[in-house]
């Protein structure tokens, strides 16, 4: 490794550890502000940012007018900004105070996937403050392993990781899954999987997302099909009206069985998509629309986004 880059990523890991260490010395309130502010900065600095978010607001609703898909934008930014500050008060929460910031609704249908015994598949993805979903679970006594893509700067991933875990949890790279997925679920254990963003043509499978074709992670299908784990929706939503998060765990998604394997993977894939586009759009500016969720396009098929 050359010295330039060497010296980035020490001023990289440096900055981060600054930022988390600022946030956690302020109280959440001003924690959750200062993060929103630093978001909205960092948004207006990068506009591949706003450019996908519009961008895909109005795919996903044309009769929009722009003023309602800045709203939407702004409450965006605002729950990234929420979830910074509440990513520094990791250390902090406890078994004992969770409460005081999460809200568990529907458990009962985490738990009855459970009992069944061959393992639960978490299917979630970028709402809210999604850090929070599995953290806050693993303090309510449930504590899960998790899909996660490296950071390329290892030292600064290693700084997010031990933040994560400080509840239980422990991260999967999301490049050497299969194994150890496997073996989790066959010992009744929970894997959290974040299957809402854009996937390659050889990661994914394409289903309709918004009446769009969106190459979709066709992991989790293969998982729960040749395992029988229960995919279990959960996703932490905010409640303005008791100023918390909700932990909501939805039924069990009834899988697809034909015979036919690609078929079904097809399918069930289709289905979560289909849980995952039905809370984008009950909660439009809890998701995370900067993402360029329909990059990958079929063979043959012109790009979507035009920058």
């Amino acid at each position: 490794m050359d010295n330039g880059r060497l010296m980035g990523e020490w001023i990289e890991y440096i900055a981060a550890r600054a930022v988390l260490g600022f946030l956690g010395l302020l109280p959440r309130t001003l924690a959750r502000f200062a993060g929103v502010q630093a978001v909205r900065v960092l948004y207006l600095l990068r506009p591949p940012l706003w450019r996908a978010a519009h961008w895909n607001l109005k795919l996903a609703f044309p009769e929009w007018s722009a003023a309602e898909r800045r709203r939407v934008i702004r409450g965006v930014i605002k729950q990234v900004g929420w979830m910074a500050g509440e990513f520094a008060h990791f250390p902090d929460y406890t078994r004992e105070n969770i409460d005081r910031v999460v809200l568990l609704d529907g458990f009962e249908n985490f738990a009855a996937a459970r009992e069944r015994g061959k393992g639960v598949l978490f299917l979630t993805g970028h709402f809210g403050a999604w850090e929070l979903a599995p953290f806050a679970q693993a303090l309510f006594g449930h504590p899960l392993h998790f899909l996660a893509r490296p950071i390329a700067n290892g030292r600064v991933n290693a700084l997010v990781n031990r933040y994560r875990c400080l509840s239980g949890n422990q991260p999967i790279d999301k490049n050497r899954s299969a194994r150890a997925v496997l073996t989790i679920l066959h010992q009744g254990g929970t894997v959290g999987v974040l299957a809402d963003h854009n996937s390659s043509r050889e990661e994914g499978v394409f289903v309709d997302f918004f009446g769009i074709p969106a190459c979709t992670t066709s992991g989790l299908a293969r998982m729960a099909l040749r395992t029988g784990a229960a995919v279990v929706p959960g996703f932490l939503l905010w409640d303005p009206a008791i100023r918390k998060y909700r932990l909501r765990f939805d039924p069990a998604v009834e899988l697809v069985r034909t015979g036919d394997d690609e078929r079904d993977i097809q399918e069930n894939t289709a289905r979560f998509m289909r849980v995952v586009e039905d809370f984008v759009r009950r909660y439009p500016d809890q998701w995370l629309w900067v993402h360029k969720r329909w990059n990958t396009r079929p063979p043959g098929e012109p790009p979507t986004y035009p920058f």
